[in-house]
C-alpha cells in the first residue's frame, strides 16, 4: 500500500435542528397552550487515534467529512434527536492542523485519543420555550444553528523510538530488516528505501519501534533527494542510529553531510541521543575497520562496527540500542559537539 503521510480534508459539523411551533388540542382541555418541542442538537465531528492505520491513504479518496443535522422539534414538547457524531479515524502520531497549516489543533498519540475538531450547531427552541404569564400563546421559536465547517490539514508523524539515519545505499534496509521482522525493499542501488519503514525492536520482553527513513543526500535541505521529507518520522524518537558505509572510503564525510542536513532541517535533531554503527565492514580490512572506529572515538562518538549483510555485530547492536535506549548509557553526547 502507497505511504500518504500527508492529507488535506474538509469536516463539518451538523446544523441544529429548528424549534417547533405548536399548541395542544386535546378533548377536554380547552386551554392547552404551547407544545413545540427544541430542535435536537447537530453531529460533531470528532478525530481519533487507531493503532492499526499506518498512513493517511484513505483521505485521498475522500475528502469530505459531515456529521449529520439535528431533528427537528415536534409538538407535545417532543424535542428532536441530535445529529449523529461522525468519527474520523487517524494513525498514531498524525497532528491536526488548521487551514494554514501552522494553527495547531490536536496531536493524536493514543489508541482511542479523540478530539473533537468542529462542533454541531445548537438545536433551536420550540415556542413553548417562549411562554409567560402575559405571553400566553406564543408563536415564536428558534432556527438551529449552523454547525462548524473548517479545513484541516493532517500531518503524519511516525511514532518510533529509534531512527535509522544514513545516506542511501548504506545498508539501512537490510539492517532494520536484521534488527527486527521488518522486510522492506532492498536492492543494490540507490534510494530503494522510497517510503519509511517500520520494524519492532525485540529484547526478551522488551519491544521498540524502529524507524527506518529513505537516504539523505547532501543537498537534502533545499529539496534535493527523498530524506529530507521524511524527517518528521524520526523528530519523536529518542535515539538516532547514524548509519555509515564504511566501504564508500570516506565515512567521515557522510557523516558531515548528515549532521548538516538534519541541523538545517531542525536543530533539535541534532539534540537526540545517538549511536554510530559502520555498515559493511565485510567489505574492508581489520585495519581499515580499526582506523574508522578510532577516528570516530576521537570524535566523542560510541561506533559500533557490523555486517548487516553477514550479520556480524548485530547481537551486539541490538544490545547496544536497548541499553542506550533505556538511558543506560553515560555516552549521551549531542550529536553537534563532535
Amino acid at each position: 500500500m502507497k505511504f500518504v503521510d500527508e492529507a488535506k480534508i474538509y469536516v463539518e459539523a451538523g446544523k441544529g435542528g429548528n424549534g417547533c411551533v405548536s399548541f395542544r388540542r386535546e378533548k377536554f382541555v380547552p386551554r392547552g397552550g404551547p407544545d413545540g418541542g427544541d430542535g435536537g442538537k447537530g453531529g460533531d465531528v470528532i478525530i481519533s487515534g487507531k493503532s492499526s492505520l499506518t498512513s493517511l491513504m484513505d483521505f485521498r479518496y475522500k475528502r469530505v467529512y459531515k456529521a449529520e443535522n439535528g431533528k427537528h422539534g415536534s409538538g407535545k414538547n417532543k424535542t428532536g434527536r441530535d445529529g449523529r457524531d461522525i468519527t474520523i479515524y487517524v494513525p498514531l502520531g498524525t497532528v491536526v492542523y488548521g487551514e494554514d497549516g501552522a494553527s495547531l489543533l490536536c496531536e493524536i498519540t493514543h489508541d482511542g485519543e479523540s478530539h473533537v475538531v468542529v462542533k454541531g450547531g445548537r438545536g433551536g427552541r420550540g415556542n413553548s420555550r417562549f411562554q409567560t404569564s402575559t405571553h400566553r400563546a406564543p408563536v415564536e421559536f428558534d432556527y438551529g444553528e449552523e454547525g462548524q465547517g473548517r479545513h484541516l490539514h493532517l500531518v503524519l508523524k511516525l511514532l518510533a523510538d529509534i531512527g535509522l539515519v544514513g545516506q542511501p545505499n548504506a545498508g539501512k534496509s537490510t539492517l532494520i530488516s536484521c534488527l527486527t521482522e521488518a522486510r522492506p525493499k532492498i536492492g543494490d542501488y540507490p534510494f530503494t528505501t522510497l517510503t519509511p519503514s517500520l520494524g519492532v525492536l525485540q529484547d526478551g520482553e522488551i519491544t521498540f519501534v524502529v524507524a527506518d527513513i529513505p537516504g539523505i543526500v547532501e543537498g537534502a535541505s533545499s529539496g534535493k533527494g527523498l530524506g529530507i521529507r521524511f524527517l518528521r518520522h524520526i523528530e519523536r524518537t529518542e535515539l538516532l542510529l547514524i548509519v555509515l558505509d564504511i566501504s564508500s572510503g570516506s565515512p567521515d564525510e557522510d557523516y558531515g553531510v548528515l549532521l548538516s542536513e538534519l541541523g538545517s532541517y531542525k536543530e533539535g535533531l541534532l539534540r537526540k541521543k545517538r549511536l554510530v554503527a559502520l555498515n559493511k565492514v565485510d567489505l574492508v580490512s581489520q585495519g581499515d575497520r580499526m582506523a574508522w572506529e578510532d577516528f570516530f572515538a576521537g570524535k566523542g562518538e560510541q561506533v559500533l562496527s557490523v555486517s548487516a549483510l553477514k550479520g556480524w555485530g548485530i547481537d551486539q547492536l541490538r544490545k547496544e540500542l536497548v541499553r542506550r535506549r533505556m538511558g543506560d548509557s553515560d555516552q549521551d553526547v549531542a550529536i553537534g559537539s563532535a
